[in-house]
């Protein structure tokens, strides 16, 4: 396997570092994430310009055909620049699971509208149970004389007090399906993450729905496991970023006539910070090119989410100690990179659940693949009941 980055990507990397020094320094991104809204329409219309909300998706809805390496060498620029704006919500999640049904006209149409950059795309998916396993979704679809309807709730929905495009999973007949909302009909309890994003509880109320896909547990779950190895690709993006501004501050640094990492103890954190650092993106990079050559395996995913999550927070932990007092003030991007991790760590399962799960006898995998009468235990239901 091939683990480096074309030319192509490359030059994308490097003309995305340059755009975001340029005109998304961390006092710009602190206003936008005051905002409002919480995110930038003018820099949303500059991604979009360079592409980056149309990679993963095909030519014939107005992509680019990327591929999963893609995404990751986009991501990991964007976990090391706190971007704020809609990217994992709309391209990454939405547009993931759309892009999962290539041959249903209703979801190349609303693909067409997220690969522009015109809608923003929410998926509706987890249920408090601290996990995105297709297989624990309990939502029950109902039909109607004039089409379905939901009720129940969804938790953690990044963006969805705000999307253009709310997509829902739920059961229908016993499968897991696929429908969209009107983005305006769920209640909304809308708060924001440690990380300054917004997101919602979503409460549906006997809410009219259309239905996308039926049987498309196999499917989501395959859209799922994408969107953990990108998410991944940003934490090892902040990792990355710890490790260059911490360094940078040690060597700087003075304290009795010498720099603070002239002394043996804070050089050996240092040292442990770019250990945890190359072996999550090693791990990383290992998971990005099996899944570009087919299909991760469940404990492939289990393993990156464990590895990225706990690494994450050691790094993020020993740059805010090095730092001192100034590690957590907002005027520094030290204590943001580590709310960023800690956040990503939350989402689609938490590095304690995957670890769970890798050690998981066989007849209770929590991948749903051989495990579906598996129930959420008590912990797992604190795990995310535990509002971010």
């Amino acid at each position: 396997m091939d683990f480096t980055y074309t030319e192509e990507q490359e030059q994308l990397r490097s003309s995305l570092v340059s755009a975001l020094r340029r005109n998304y320094t961390l006092a710009q991104r602190q206003d936008i994430v005051a905002s409002k809204d919480g995110w930038s329409p003018a820099v949303w219309e500059q991604l979009t310009e360079l592409g980056l909300t149309a990679i993963p998706f095909s030519e014939e809805v107005g992509g680019l055909d990327g591929s999963i390496v893609d995404l990751v060498a986009v991501a990991e620029i964007f976990g090391a620049h706190l971007v704020a704006e809609p990217w994992i919500p709309s391209t990454v999640l939405a547009g993931g699971v759309l892009a999962a049904f290539p041959d249903l006209p209703e979801a190349r149409s609303l693909l067409e509208q997220i690969a522009a950059g015109e809608a923003i795309g929410a998926l509706a998916h987890e249920e408090g149970r601290g996990t995105p396993d297709p297989a624990l979704i309990t939502m029950e679809a109902e039909r109607t004389g004039e089409g379905y309807t939901l009720t129940g709730e969804k938790r953690m929905v990044l963006h969805g007090a705000a999307a253009d495009i709310v997509l829902v999973t739920a059961r229908l007949d016993g499968e897991l399906a696929l429908f969209i909302v009107d983005g305006t009909a769920p209640a909304a309890t809308k708060f924001t993450t440690i990380d300054g994003r917004p997101a919602a509880h979503l409460r549906f109320e006997a809410t009219s729905a259309k239905l996308i896909a039926s049987e498309a547990e196999a499917r989501v779950r395959e859209a799922l496991n994408r969107a953990i190895i990108v998410l991944a690709a940003e934490t090892v993006g902040a990792m990355g970023a710890l490790l260059e501004q911490t360094v940078e501050y040690a060597h700087t640094r003075q304290q009795f006539g010498s720099p603070i990492g002239a002394f043996q103890v804070i050089a050996h954190r240092m040292a442990d910070m770019k250990l945890a650092y190359a072996k999550s993106r090693a791990t990383l990079l290992h998971t990005t090119a099996v899944a570009e050559a087919g299909q991760p395996s469940a404990h492939d995913i289990a393993v990156l989410k464990t590895q990225v999550g706990r690494l994450g927070r050691s790094v993020g932990e020993a740059a805010i100690q090095i730092h001192g007092g100034v590690g957590m003030t907002d005027e520094l991007p030290i204590g943001h990179l580590h709310k960023r991790i800690l956040t990503i760590d939350a989402l689609l399962g938490s590095a304690e659940y995957h670890a769970r799960a890798l050690g998981a006898p066989r007849a209770a995998k929590v991948d749903g693949s051989a495990g579906d009468e598996r129930q959420p235990s008590t912990t797992e239901k604190e795990l995310f009941h535990a509002d971010i």
